[in-house]
């Protein structure tokens, strides 16, 4: 039961990414520090979820890891 929640969850979202990506094709102008690139809507927007997800990974694991070390030196 819970892996057809999970495969249907997977499918909707998948979907919904091929919909973002299909009415976000055209190309925009980002401007980056003294470059300017140019390139689809959607593929900016991937970009920002990579460095946003790569963001989130980093701080959780630098979090969790100080915790440990302070586990460790209070034992």
């Amino acid at each position: 039961m819970l892996t057809k929640v999970k495969f249907a969850v997977a499918a909707i979202l998948m979907i919904c990414a091929v919909i973002i990506a299909i009415q976000n094709r055209e190309s925009v102008e980002t401007k980056l520090l003294f470059a300017t690139v140019t390139m689809p809507r959607a593929a900016l927007l991937f970009v920002t979820l990579v460095i946003g997800f790569a963001g989130g990974v980093l701080t959780t694991w630098s979090i969790v890891s100080r915790s440990k070390k302070e586990t460790k030196d209070d034992a």
